[in-house]
C-alpha cells in the first residue's frame, strides 16, 4: 500500500481494472487472480440473480464490482441500469457507457455528462467512459464524477493509444484520476499510458483474445506496475539532437 489507488473512498493496490464482457464464466476467476485485479466491470445482464449462470459466482469475493451501463443509448437508460445494478447488490460503483453509434461504438459525451450528474447526486461512484475531450472532462468534474475513462482507441480494436496526445491533455489539466479504457491491445500500450500519468488501465479484449488469457493478464499486471513505477521515478530527458555518452570517453584505462 505504498502507492495506493484511491477511488470511491476505497484504497486499491492494483491499478488494473478487468473488463469481463468477453470471457467465459469459468475463465474469469483465473484471469482475475493472475492479473491481480481488484476491480472488475460487468454487464447487468450477466448478473442475473437467481439465473442458471451468474457471473457474480465466478468473481472472487474480495473484488470490487463495477457494473456498466452497456446498451444504454441515452442518459435516462444509463441511470435506470445503474439503479437496477445497485438493487441487485452490485454496490455503488458504476461505469457509465452511453452509445448510439453501432459502427464505431463511440461514446455520447453530452448524454454521459447528464447521467453523471444524476448518479453522482444519488451517491454513486461514477466512472464515465468518454471520448477524450477536455471540455467534456471538465464538465464531468463539475458533475461529480469520481474519475474519467477516455478511450485509447475504438472498443475491441487493440490498436493502443490512438488518442495519446488527448489523454495526456486530460492527465495534465483535470484533477481526477484518468483511467485509460478501450483499445489497449498490448501490455506495452498499458505501460505507455501509465508512464504518461494515467491512474489505471482497463482491459478486456486484449486479454480475452490472447492465446493464453491468464498469462496475458499477468503480463498486463507487470506492465502496469512498471509504467507506474517509471512515472513516479520520472523518466529521463530526451535529447532532440546529437548524442551523449553514458560513460566517460577518456581516463577509464588509467591506473
Amino acid at each position: 500500500m505504498t502507492d495506493p489507488f484511491l477511488l470511491g473512498g476505497k484504497a486499491f493496490t492494483s491499478r488494473f481494472i478487468l473488463g469481463s464482457g468477453k470471457f467465459s464464466l469459468p475463465l474469469i476467476r483465473a484471469v482475475t487472480e493472475q492479473g491481480g485485479a481488484e476491480m472488475v466491470t460487468l454487464a447487468l445482464r450477466r448478473a442475473n440473480a437467481g439465473g442458471k449462470e451468474n457471473i457474480l459466482d465466478f468473481i472472487p469475493s474480495h473484488v470490487t464490482l463495477i457494473p456498466n451501463t452497456s446498451g444504454a443509448r441515452n442518459a435516462d437508460e444509463a441511470v435506470r441500469i445503474a439503479r437496477l445494478s445497485r438493487g441487485l447488490g452490485c454496490g455503488d460503483f458504476v461505469k457509465v457507457e452511453i452509445m448510439r453509434d453501432s459502427k464505431y461504438l463511440l461514446p455520447e459525451n453530452a448524454e454521459t455528462i447528464k447521467a453523471c450528474e444524476v448518479l453522482a447526486a444519488e451517491g454513486f461512484c461514477v466512472l464515465p467512459y468518454v471520448y477524450p475531450d477536455l471540455a467534456t472532462a471538465r464538465a464531468l468534474v463539475r458533475a461529480g464524477a469520481a474519475a474519467v475513462m477516455p478511450l485509447g482507441a475504438p472498443i475491441g480494436s487493440n490498436k493502443g493509444l490512438a488518442t495519446r496526445d488527448f489523454i495526456r491533455i486530460l492527465i495534465e489539466e483535470i484533477d481526477l484520476p484518468v483511467i485509460v479504457d478501450a483499445g489497449i491491445g498490448k501490455p506495452s500500450h498499458a505501460c505507455d499510458a501509465m508512464e504518461l500519468g494515467a491512474a489505471a488501465i482497463m482491459a478486456n479484449t486484449a486479454v480475452a483474445t490472447a492465446g493464453a488469457p491468464a498469462a496475458m493478464a499477468l503480463a498486463f499486471k507487470l506492465a502496469i506496475k512498471a509504467g507506474r513505477c517509471a512515472y513516479l521515478a520520472g523518466t529521463g530527458r530526451v535529447l532532440e539532437q546529437g548524442a551523449e555518452a553514458s560513460s566517460p570517453l577518456t581516463g577509464f584505462l588509467e591506473d
